[in-house]
Order: structure tokens, then sequence, then C-alpha cells
């Protein structure tokens, strides 16, 4: 089975897909088999059986897969109600599938993609996992990066077919760093950054997460993990100093504490802005890397044999490709090579080695001081990178065919070509063949996944306007017959002339050079593997530990040797390091490995020492009625003896007779909200110490209502309140804005005074911070010279039918209003009057009798009140009457806190343009309205008062 594009999934070319179920002989359009309506925008094929296959339609178009049991004979379509983004196959389970749509959310299948069901919404891109056999319970287990809607990231797991808010679980309490989980093989990472740097976590085969451990002063600001490989973790770190450089570290099996392997490797970014490091791992051979260094500005490539632990220069080949001697000597001179893996699916890469090859490496490279990006030639190792030799002055693309035991070269050119070069020899000697009788343009070359293959297909264009040519090149011809036994040679695995390569001797079997014969599929390549004794080289530095000019492991400046006693108690014993580690994946035994193990030592006490009190998430608030979870941690102190005794600060406390049942954490839940001091205490006979945080409890505000007056008087002090629901919110922060002001009062109280010294209406704004939450009320009120007012109260049955909210308090107070509209019409005449006319333009004694008729007019609204005329029917049978208290000075808003002995009272305000009635709604029975006179007019009348009337008490 070959497609025109084998890659997991691809992006087609001009909507249009070709299938070959010969290797390439022929060619059938799949878009004339599922329907010329039908748009196709990707291709996939199942990594499991590759008989299914899935299509999916263009999104512009439709949303829809077409799915073939048959290597695409036949197809069935299935509408979907989401757009797929990508698709991820099970590696095991050939019908389970997560699909990733367009708008972030995650769907599973469990029968090749006809059924879908959604888990989880708002994950991050490509950062969902499958489970990994042998490691998670359960096969259909999906570890998931999901963002909350604030932003922040946490990491989930959950079965596909049980994905439920009560089913996902949590394995790290803290949130995360969006796009930094990754899980691999036996381990998970995460990143959390806190306080503006990042922290590093891992949990090894599904254990309880650990802070990743690295020299204290690395400062890293960047990590990728490059391998997971024998259980080790190669992780490339760029630290605060670095820009285009990253530092490779290796850890110990678990993935917790790193050592420096090498410095300052190469970067660069892809063709998507991936970050690429400069690091070659060589297939087949385990602690083989390959690594470009700069050194002083200078690109210079190193290789390791023993995993990072020594680091040497390449040695450049003896003689040219003409066979003259290159005359270069180390360090001045040496072989670099350009380490990039392809990222063009149709191309080979800068560098290739194969397994089924041990030794075999083919890359591009130059001679010299250091790497050039211009004068680049081919160079081929057969003992796995301690000799070169050139093979071609070019670049190249070079293909393993035959489980490598043939080699295919093709020219990197602009121009067109009709030859390809190939070897029997691993590159020693190169045969010249045409595969087109027309020179092609080639854009690229198609090869079946598995490097047994004898076929090739490659593609291009006769002319820059022609369409594309495929031709299939067959080498089968080529292999005259099977390989026997005497078509193999042995090959010892050595370094520099050490046949002990990661503490074994190893002997491969490869095909004799020039052997023109086939291999099987099963045959064997390795001949003897057996253990070496333990050397120097099969050590490295211990986290902590620095190697020094002497070779020997010594603590780094920085690192405390005893803190290697954390977890050691009183009468129990640790093992004390002697600076030196077995690298991980090493085999050797006995020699040296008893000098550099470390040694099983008594536990010395100690006190408490360096308590720290800090939340589960990390932060300093707590919401009221969920639990808030504290994690203790003690630097030093023999744990197992130490008494912890936690204090709330809310009246309750707890205590430990040891440290190892906390270590999970200590659950509380806070019934009342406000500022708590929680304290840790740790003791042991020998000493003590003392750890304290304050945690802010709060509860979710939901609204704010600003009070405040309808009215207040110029130059004089108001108070402003404003009232929180719920009303136990813990610690708040109030902003204050005036006006036009742009710079708020902040206060931690809900009331504030203030003074207006304009008149007219002013705007007031307050805004309520309660943790992340943070919401607003604006009101207005009226700055006057003089103002009066006057106190309304109800006969009691109303407070009988009173609910208590805000909309039938507005209702009241609109039937007020017309009520006492209706016993005095002549109100409202008088206000449309007085407001429409202008009073510059009336007479000065009729001024005077506007107002005068003003105040007759309140004068007869008064005797109404005192004489109960004032009523209105709330319900069928129910009649409210309307009393006058005292006339007095207006409240800025009502602060009592009990009731009226009878009903509701109100205050009333009546303003020359209308009248009108306010509710105020903190208290059930005692409301206020203000009754009072707008200054600008009552200065004018007054002013006219004077001149036309001896009598100048107008109040």
């Amino acid at each position: 089975l070959l497609f025109l594009t084998l890659v997991p999934s691809i992006r087609v070319l001009f909507k249009r897909i070709y299938i070959s179920t010969d290797y390439g002989t022929t060619y059938e359009k799949l878009n004339d088999k599922v329907g010329l309506k039908t748009v196709l925008s990707y291709l996939y094929v199942s990594p499991t059986n590759k008989r299914k296959i899935m299509l999916l339609s263009d999104p512009e178009v439709e949303s829809s897969i077409l799915i073939s049991n048959d290597e695409g004979a036949t197809y069935q379509k299935y509408r979907l109600s989401f757009y797929i983004q990508s698709l991820l196959f099970h590696p095991k389970q050939e019908d389970w599938i997560l699909a990733y749509s367009i708008d972030q959310k995650l769907y599973s299948s469990m029968d090749f993609g006809r059924r879908w069901q959604i888990m989880h919404e708002r994950i991050t891109p490509n950062r969902f996992y499958w489970s990994v056999t042998g490691l998670d319970k359960e096969p259909d287990l999906v570890h998931m990066e999901a963002r909350r809607t604030d932003g922040r990231a946490h990491y989930i797991t959950c079965r596909i077919q049980e994905c439920s808010e009560t089913t996902r679980n949590g394995p790290f309490l803290h949130y995360i760093d969006v796009s930094s989980l990754v899980v691999q093989d036996e381990y998970i990472f995460i990143q959390v950054t806190d306080g503006g740097r990042a922290n590093y976590y891992v949990s090894y085969k599904r254990e309880p997460f650990m802070q990743i451990k690295l020299p204290k002063y690395s400062l890293p600001k960047d990590m990728h993990i490059i391998s997971t490989d024998e259980n080790q973790v190669f992780a490339a770190v760029q630290e605060w100093n670095q820009n285009d450089t990253y530092n490779l570290y290796i850890s110990d099996t678990r993935g917790v504490y790193f050592t420096l392997a090498l410095e300052n490797v190469k970067s660069n970014r892809g063709l998507e802005g991936n970050v690429i490091i400069d690091l070659y791992e060589v297939a087949g051979i385990k602690g083989i890397f390959l690594a470009n260094k700069k050194v002083e500005d200078q690109i210079k490539t190193f290789i390791t044999y023993n995993k990072g632990r020594d680091w040497r220069l390449l040695q450049a080949p003896d003689s040219d490709l003409r066979g003259d001697p290159i005359h270069c000597l180390l360090p001045f001179c040496s072989l670099h090579l350009h380490l990039q893996i392809s990222e063009n699916p149709y191309t080979s890469g800068s560098i290739s080695s194969k397994e089924t090859v041990p030794g075999l490496l083919v890359a591009t490279g130059n001679v010299g001081p250091e790497l050039s990006y211009t004068e680049v030639g081919m160079f081929v190792s057969s003992d796995a990178g301690n000799s070169w030799r050139q093979i071609f002055e070019e670049e190249y693309s070079v293909w393993f065919l035959d489980w490598g035991g043939a080699l295919v070269a093709m020219k990197h050119t602009s121009m067109p070509i009709r030859h390809v070069w190939v070897s029997f020899d691993e590159g020693r000697t190169w045969n010249k063949y045409g595969f087109t009788s027309a020179p092609l343009f080639v854009d690229g070359s198609l090869v079946e996944p598995g490097i047994e293959t004898q076929i090739m297909t490659i593609f291009g264009h006769l002319s820059l306007r022609s369409e594309w040519q495929l031709i299939k090149v067959d080498y089968k011809s080529i292999f005259s017959r099977r390989c026997t036994k005497d078509d193999f040679q042995t090959w010892h695995l050595h370094n520099q002339g050490e046949p002990c390569v990661m503490g074994e001797r190893k002997i491969y079997k490869k095909r004799k050079a020039g052997a023109c014969c086939s291999l099987t599929r099963d045959y064997s390549r390795t001949v003897v593997s057996e253990p070496c004794i333990c050397a120097e080289w099969d050590f490295e530095c211990d986290y902590g530990y620095e190697r020094h000019s002497n070779n020997q492991c010594i603590p780094a400046f920085w690192f405390n040797p005893s803190s290697q006693l954390k977890e050691c108690s009183l009468g129990q014993s640790y093992l004390n390091s002697t600076g030196y580690r077995r690298i991980v994946s090493n085999n050797c035994t006995d020699g040296l490995q008893e000098k550099y193990a470390a040694r099983s030592e008594q536990c010395p006490g100690k006190a408490p020492r360096g308590l720290h009190i800090l939340t589960s998430t990390g932060k300093l608030v707590a919401e009221q009625g969920y639990n808030t979870t504290f994690i203790i941690r003690m630097e030093e102190g023999d744990l197992q003896r130490t008494n912890i005794q936690l204090d709330f600060g809310d009246g309750t406390a707890v205590s430990y007779a040891n440290f190892s049942p906390i270590e999970d954490g200590i659950r509380h839940i806070y019934k009342s909200t406000g500022i708590f001091q929680v304290t840790a205490y740790a003791e042991n006979n020998l000493g003590s110490d003392l750890a304290a945080l304050f945690l802010h409890v709060v509860c979710p505000v939901e609204r704010v209502d600003l009070r405040v007056p309808f009215v207040a008087i110029r130059n004089k002090e108001v108070n402003l309140t404003a009232v929180v629901w719920p009303s136990q919110s813990g610690t708040l922060t109030y902003f204050w804005w005036f006006g036009n002001s742009t710079k708020p009062f902040i206060t931690l109280d809900s009331s504030i005074s203030y003074t207006f010294t304009s008149e007219g209406m002013n705007t007031i704004t307050v805004q309520v911070s309660a943790g992340s939450i943070l919401i607003q009320d604006t009101k207005d009120i009226a700055v006057h010279e003089y103002f009066q007012s006057q106190l309304l109260s109800f006969s009691p049955n109303l407070d009988y039918h009173n609910p208590d909210i805000p909309e039938w308090r507005e209702d009241i107070g609109r039937v007020i209003k017309r009520a006492l509209v209706q016993l005095h019409s002549a109100l409202q005449l008088c206000s449309i009057t007085m407001y429409e006319i202008s009073m510059s333009s009336l007479p000065k004694c009729y001024h005077l009798d506007i107002l005068n008729y003003f105040f007759q007019t309140v004068e007869i609204l008064f005797n109404a009140l005192n004489q109960n005329l004032v009523q209105f029917e709330l319900k069928p049978g129910v009649e409210v009457i309307v009393y006058v208290t005292q006339l007095t000075l207006a409240p800025l808003v009502d602060s009592g806190a009990g009731h009226s002995s009878s009903a509701m009272l109100m205050l009333l305000s009546v303003v020359f343009v209308g009248l009108a009635v306010f509710l105020i709604y903190k208290f059930k029975r005692y409301v206020a309205t203000s009754l009072y006179f707008k200054e600008n007019m009552v200065k004018k009348l007054e002013m006219t008062a004077d001149e036309s009337h001896p009598n100048k008490d107008l109040h």
C-alpha cells in the first residue's frame, strides 16, 4: 500500500489523493471513489492496521469523515457535529481514536470514527496523550492538559468512556503552566511558574510528582525533554544568560536529580517555530550522542560514548575524496556535522543511522576549525563515529535500503537530474544508475515505511510548468540472491580502541562489503554482549558535585552535602554519596563499583530547621466553605520523630506525632471569612521551629450596591457606603472614583467620607476587588446649598406584604408618587410650567409669585398628609395610609440597623422638575426619600424676593 504522501497526517495539495497497492506501479485517484461533491482535506492511516484509512472532508465545505477497511477500495461516509483539527490513534487498539476539534474540544471514538463522544473542553493543543502500557492501569486512560475559563491550566486524567466531572482525576494539585504537560515513556513532566521563576516537576512510573533538581544557580528560562530512553532523562535547559544555546543535563533513573552533561549546545528554530537542539542520538547503540557545541563563537561537533560523561571532537578523515592526505590536527581542525533531522518527509535529512546497521552513520559536514554551511560534503562512519571518510564533495540525500545493506544517494541540486548512486559497501564505492530517460527536477522521494524496502518512488517535474512525474525505482534486480552465513563478518564496537562501551563488550554481525545479497527479516545482528569490569569512565558526578581538572567529583560551591540527610531519621541509616554515581543503563560489574558506591551510614540527630507552610495552590486566598489544603515542608529534622502542630487561626488546631502522614497535605474548611494567621510548629527532642502565613478567606462577591444620598450640601462632609452581597465576603479592597478623576481613593473599609466643593450633579463609582473578581456600581448625587427632608411613614399593614426586594420598593414608590399627584394635580402642572419657563425672561414680581405658589403647594401637600388624605390600595381590601413625620435635614443614607416600631418609613423628595419618590433598599421598614430644592433656581428666586419683598425668610 503506497500513498502519494506517506506521513501520519498530511494536508493534501490541490485536494487530490492518489493510492497505489502495487508499490507505485499504478495509482488510483481516491477522489473518484468518494464522490465528486466531496472535497478532501486530510488522510490518515491506522498505525496498527494499514488496511484502515480515514479521510477528512474540507471543513470549509462540510464536516464529515470517510472510512475504509480495505485499503481504500470502498468508503463509508459519516457526518460530524464538530470540525476535526488533528487525530491521535491508540498505539495498540486500532479502533480507538482521539479527535481534537477546531474549538479546542477533545472527542473519543472506539469504533474507528463512526461514533464520537466529547471528553473535555478547553484542551491545550497537542497536550493530550494515550495511556502507556505497563504504567497506566487502564488502556483507555487519557492524559490531558485542560484550561479553566480564567486561562490557568491543570493536568487531569480520565477514561474515554467514563470522562465526567466525578470520574476525572487530578494527579497534580497545583495549576500548571499552559503547554507544559509532557507524557513520555515512564515519565510525566509539568511546569509551574511561581514568582516569575519556572519550576519543573516529574512523575516517574506514575508515582507522586517531585520537583526536578537542577544546580542551584542554573535559573532555567526554558526546558525541553530530549530523550527518555534507557530509564534516564536527557534535557536541554536554556539558562538565564543564554540566547541561542542550551545546556544538556542528564538525570538519575527517577528523573529528579540532574547533572550537567554539556554546555552551550547550539539551537535554532524549525519551520513551525519549534526549538531544535543540535543533539543526535546514534541508533542501534546506546550511550552514543553527537552534539554541536558553541566554543568561543565557533560551532564544533563533539561525540560521547558514555551518555554525556565524556565528550571529544570528531577526528577528521585521513584523506580526502581523491585520496590525498588531510593534514588536520586536533583541536585546531576536526570534522563537523549538520545534526538536523529533516522536517521534510521527502528528503533524508542531514544525518541518519539505523538500528539494523549498528555503527553506520551518514552525515553532511565539513572539515575545518568550525561548522560551515557553505562548503559541505558527505561523510560516512562504519565504526560508530571513531573514524570517518568522505563520500561526496556536495550535499546528497542518502537512504538506507534492504535493512541497511545498500545506500542510495541523490544529489541536492536545483538542476534536473537523471541518475542515482548505489553503494553495497557502506559508501566505499558507488555505482551510477539512471532512473529516467528525461532529466527530472526532483521534488522528493517516497520510501515505504520500514527499511527492509527495496523500492523507491521519485517525484518531480520535467519542466517548471509540467505536471508531476512519479517514477518507481525497483532495486530488487540488484540483489541477486539471499545472503548466507559466508556473506557476514563480525565488527567490534569500541571507543578509540577501548572495547568496553557503556559497561559492555559487544560484537555485531554485519554484511560484508560488496556482498550484493538481500537480508531476511529476522536475521540476528548481535553476536556477543557481555559486561565489563567497571572503570572510571563508567561513573559520572552525582547531583551537587562537579568534575574538576583532576577528574575528581567534589561538591559544587552551592551544594551542602548534608542536604542528603533530608529524608534521614534518627536511628536509621542513609547512603552517603562519594560524589559519583554509575551511569544509568551502564552494565559494568565489580571493579570500581565498590569504590564509587554510596556508603550506608547512621543518621545523626537533627533539630527541625527550615519549616515552611504553604497552600497546595500556592495562593494566599481561599474560599469559604471549600477545602483548603496546607502543605508543610521541613528542610532538616528527624522526620519520624518530629511532632507537628498546625493552628488554622479560626479556633481549630491539629497535631501529628510524626511527619509522614501530612506529606500529601492537611485539609481544612473555613466556615467564616476574614484574615487568619495559620501557624505550624515543629518540635523534637533536639529543638523546634515555627512558621506562619496569613490566609485571606473570602466568599465570592456577587453584587455591590453603592449607598449615597440623593442630595448633599456643598462643602459639608457626607458618608458613602458600598454594600456587598453576600455580606460575609472577607477582606475586600474598595476603589472610589469621584466625577472625572482618573485616580481613585483606595480603602479597605466599605465606607468613605467625601466633601463636594461644587454644586450640580456628581457621579460616584465604586469598584470592589475580591481575589480575581472585580465588580462595580455607579450612582449620581445632587449637590446644593440648602435642602430639607420629610420623612414619611405608612400604616403597619404595609409591612405584612413586604417581600423586601428592590423591585417591590420601586413599585411602591411609583404608586405613592401617583397618589400625591392625584391629590393635587396642580403640583404636576406647576412643576412642568416652572421647568419650561426661562427665569431671565420673567418680571421679578412674577418670580416671587412662582416661589410663593410653590410654597403654597407644598403646604397643601403637607396638610393633606397630616389629615391622612394620601392613601393607596396595595391590593383589593388592603388600604395603606401615608403619614407625615418631622421635617429635618435629609440623612445621606439610612444607617439604622433596626426596624421602625410600626411601619416602613420613606423620605420624600419634591423638586421643581417634578414630583419624585425614591426608595433606599438597605432596610425593610425604614426607607428614605429626600425633599430638596434645586439651588440654582432657589438662589435666583431669593434674589428676586430681596428686591421686591421685605420678608427674606422664605424657608
